[in-house]
């Protein structure tokens, strides 16, 4: 850019010449001028006279103060004198003096301006513009003060503006910037300026400007050098990124024109990629290298550096929580020994926003209702990172009177025992919204929908308590007017409203109305439920609509899996969980492994008769090779279930079952030596579960408790009676830590004249029961009528299970588990708790994206003769793809 403005220079010189010795010597008096129009106008008396001043100061004049002028006669005649005038000029010290007159006529207006030397005899120089209407007046005074100068300074005039050397620029792109037109004053100023925008176009390395002379004026030549194209892009030095994803974040291609200030743009997208990697000592330059047919190729040259990590948080102005406590708060963190694997120590610009955040919240709810925390300081020391919290605790307030008024729809004394703030030992703001959506609530359930609750807190300074009021106004009764449901296109009506718990023309209860939304989102037919509770037609009336979004409900899925039990296996199903638009279940599927086969179709239809009694009909064929005989099954199963309460349901099942044992071994027990060939069960079960889990893998919340009888008998060979009862808690402890306790133990008695087969005794072992045990491998020992040693199930049995699991990579849905098991089957119905079997041992759980995945090892921690206390590893997995 100094190259163009040192070739700007001479022409500038000579521009300048003539108007530098004529500025510092002309001095300029301009009086007021006379206004004739048939309207008040006056004002312009002074304004006329104050733009020509503007305008000629701008073109290098001394202007002389109008005050300066003392013997101006005040009537027309005495303008006209021009002695008068010469006097007043050399009076004042002007070298010129400029008056004139405005007139208006109608619409039209004509601006008369004359000037005259102080000294001298040269004649009045006078200078007529006219125009149409006021707005023109601006415009007309500006030519007239264009005149004016280049009668002052005999000023050139633009003729004509050409641009030369320009091959891919269009010309007319580059007159669009130039400011000087032809028929303007030739300024240099303005050519200058006119230079500076045709470099800011960014298409050109280097502008000059020349001027020739014509009869009238002068001709400028702007002479441009376009800048090359790019012909290639390049990148050295990246390892963090792949040149791909750099490229995706340049906004330069290949066949454009090389621009210096677009290049640094990038530069500096770039690094502001390193910076969200925390490589803040990145260092990015780039090199053109010329090429033939000013052609171009741009490399990026990148010097990486090091990852720059958090070496230090630094807490100010904390007297009441140390630093350990408020690090534990928020999420980032210093850099520790295994930052090189994990993410501790990074900078997170959001998260650091949260954290100042998350100290606020934390000190508002200990009572420092009036704490302040600061935006966080992050300073950058060569290769570490410094981040200062600073804080302002304040004083510590404790909870002091607590009262409710207002609209009281339950006596206080009722109210008050469900207030938790009451409880606290300071004051929470937290705990206050707390109570104020417990009490809206409570209202709420008991139709005042627009219920509201206000805290009116009062603080004491002197003894830094703060007296809390919960003052509610309840409003109005509100009553369902009607309840529109819109967006099904398949699912029907009927099948959405019998899920809700609200209906039309009813109280309005929000427990209800949430329950309702549950209910619908736990069908899993939907990708959406909204719901929207405008004003009915009365202040008491409300309208509900429900929104639904549907999702398909029809799959497929074929899948292959492995246990250490079934093998490798192959499985696959068809199922339409909403059939026709009924909410009713089909299911085919099927399973072929090394051990087993399972073919199943099953009919369920959820609310039989209108009310939520679930019937369902099975069908089934399966084949299992145990270890001393092989059993296949063929039967069906009708069954029905209710809902009693909450997560509870009561279900009755009647099961027909033919089962034929065939290859029996030498060491097979004498009871399934003598069930070889076909029996029939029949059989009767009736049971109660209690499910709240929030989902059935990797369970974080919730219990699962279930109780059921059996009764096979009358209709088949096999007879007995049999009671398994189960136990279930997932208990979150601490953040992301849960604990599972599990129990179940179960009984079974045969029948009077029928049998009790082996396969409904019980057998403990195996990654569903006691790890660290072969399947089947808790049992009972015996000797058959062969002599051979052999095993049989037990007519009772215990289990208990202990679990502690902790997502390891919790968006992916990875968990590690540690596990103690501990459980035993018995030859009668007697349980020995004395006599268990124990186990203990760790694991990982992984839902993937091709189904979930079970590694487990346990060890013994009974061994007995011939059993090993070696980790026992259990492998499971199955998926659908």
């Amino acid at each position: 850019m100094l190259r163009r403005f040192l070739l700007l220079l001479p022409l500038f010189f000579c521009l300048l010449a003539n108007t530098t010795a004529a500025a510092d010597s002309v001095q300029v008096l301009v009086l007021p001028f006379e206004i004739h129009a048939d309207q008040d106008l006056s004002y312009l008396k002074e304004e006329i006279p104050k733009t020509i001043r503007e305008d000629l100061q701008a073109e290098g004049a001394v202007m002389v103060p109008p005050d300066s002028a003392q013997g101006v006669a005040a009537s027309a005649s005495d303008l006209d004198d021009v002695g008068t005038l010469r006097q007043t000029g050399l009076e004042a010290g002007a070298d010129y003096i400029v008056w004139g007159s405005l007139t208006r006529i109608g619409d039209s207006i004509s601006l008369d301006t004359r000037m005259i030397e102080s000294v001298g005899t040269k004649p009045v120089y006078a200078v007529y513009e006219a125009g149409a209407g006021m707005e023109s007046l601006r415009n007309i005074v500006n030519q007239s003060s264009q005149k004016l100068a280049r009668h002052l300074f005999s000023r050139d005039i633009i003729t004509q503006i050409r641009v030369t050397g320009n091959r891919r620029i269009e010309a007319d792109a580059i007159e669009r910037v130039i400011r000087s037109k032809t028929g303007d004053v030739l300024r240099a100023g303005q050519i200058a300026k006119d230079m500076k925008n045709i470099y800011k176009m960014g298409y050109f390395d280097d502008i000059r400007v020349e001027s020739e002379t014509d009869p009238d004026g002068k001709i400028i030549v702007f002479h441009v050098t376009e800048k090359p194209t790019i012909r290639r892009i390049s990148l050295s030095g990246n390892q963090v990124f792949e040149d791909d994803k750099l490229r995706e974040n340049l906004n330069i291609s290949t066949g454009s024109i090389l621009n210096i200030f677009t290049i640094k743009s990038n530069i500096d997208q770039l690094q502001s990629m390193y910076k969200d990697k925390n490589y803040h000592n990145a260092n990015i330059t780039y090199t053109v290298h010329e090429q033939e047919n000013n052609q171009a190729d741009i490399e990026f040259v990148i010097e990486e550096g090091n990852k720059v990590k958090i070496d230090k948080i630094t807490f100010l102005g904390n007297t009441t929580l140390t630093d350990k406590e408020l690090l534990k708060l928020i999420k980032t963190s210093e850099k520790g020994f295994f930052s090189w694997l994990t993410s501790s120590g990074e900078l997170n610009r959001e998260d650091l926003k949260q954290d100042a955040g998350r100290i606020m919240g934390h000190y508002q709810i200990s009572g420092f209702i009036h704490a302040k925390v600061a935006d966080p300081v992050v300073d950058f020391e060569d290769e570490a990172i410094h981040i200062t919290f600073k804080i302002e605790e304040g004083e510590r307030f404790k909870v002091g009177r607590i009262d409710i008024q207002g609209d009281l729809i339950i006596p206080k004394e009722k109210l008050m025992p469900a207030l938790k703030i009451a409880k606290e030992p300071f004051f929470s703001r937290e705990t206050v919204r707390q109570d104020i959506v417990s009490l809206t609530d409570v209202y709420a359930n008991a139709g005042f929908a627009y219920a509201s609750v206000s805290p009116l807190t009062k603080e004491n300074r002197q003894t830094h308590l703060v007296d809390i009021t919960y003052s509610i106004d309840k409003g109005e009764k509100v009553y369902f007017e009607n309840i529109e449901i819109v967006g099904n296109t398949r699912t029907r009506d009927k099948v959405i409203r019998r899920e809700l718990r609200i209906y039309e023309q009813q109280l309005y209860s929000g427990s209800r109305l949430k329950r309702s939304v549950r209910n619908l989102n736990r069908l899993d037919y939907f990708e959406d439920v909204k719901v929207d509770t405008p004003k009915g037609s009365a202040d008491d009336r409300m309208r509900v609509k429900l929104e639904v979004t549907e999702k398909p409900t029809g799959s497929f899925t074929f899948g292959a899996g492995y246990s250490t039990v079934d093998k490798f296996f192959v499985t696959g199903s068809i199922t339409q969980r909403n059939l026709f638009g009924r909410g009713q279940t089909l299911k085919l599927s099927g399973q072929i492994g090394g051990s087993s086969d399972l073919y199943n179709i099953g009919f369920t239809e959820p609310w039989l008769f209108d009310i939520p009694l679930s019937g369902t009909v099975n069908i089934y064929r399966q084949t299992r090779e145990y270890d001393t005989y092989d059993r296949t099954s063929r039967g069906g199963t009708v069954g029905v279930s209710y809902p009693i309460w909450d997560y509870t349901r009561v279900s009755l099942a009647y099961r027909y079952d033919i089962t034929d044992l065939d290859d029996i071994e030498d060491d097979a027990n004498d009871n399934v030596k003598a069930l070889e060939g076909e029996n029939a069960t029949s059989a009767v079960t009736i049971a109660l579960t209690y499910d709240s889990r929030d989902k059935t893998f990797n369970t974080t919340n919730g219990q699962y408790h279930r109780l059921a009888y059996t009764y096979a008998g009358p209709g088949g060979d096999i007879g007995f009676n049999k009671v398994v009862a189960e136990l279930g808690w997932y208990i979150p402890v601490f953040k992301n830590l849960v604990t599972f306790l599990h129990g179940e133990s179960g009984t079974v008695r045969q029948t009077s004249g029928y049998i009790l087969p082996d396969y409904e005794k019980f057998y403990l072992g195996g990654m569903n029961s006691i790890r660290g045990f072969d399947y089947q491998d808790i049992n009972i020992p015996t000797v058959n009528s062969d002599g051979e040693d052999s095993e049989e199930g037990g007519l009772s049995y215990v289990q208990f299970n202990f679990e502690l699991t902790y997502p390891i990579v919790k968006d992916i849905g990875l968990v590690g588990v540690l596990f103690y098991d501990t459980g035993n089957v018995y030859a009668d119905e007697s349980i020995d708790i004395g006599d268990l079997r124990q186990s203990a041992g760790y694991g990982i759980r992984w839902y993937s994206p091709i189904g979930p995945i079970r590694i487990e090892a346990g060890h013994i921690l009974d061994p007995r003769e011939d059993e090993d206390s070696s980790a026992k590893w259990e492998f499971s997995m199955g998926a659908a793809f």
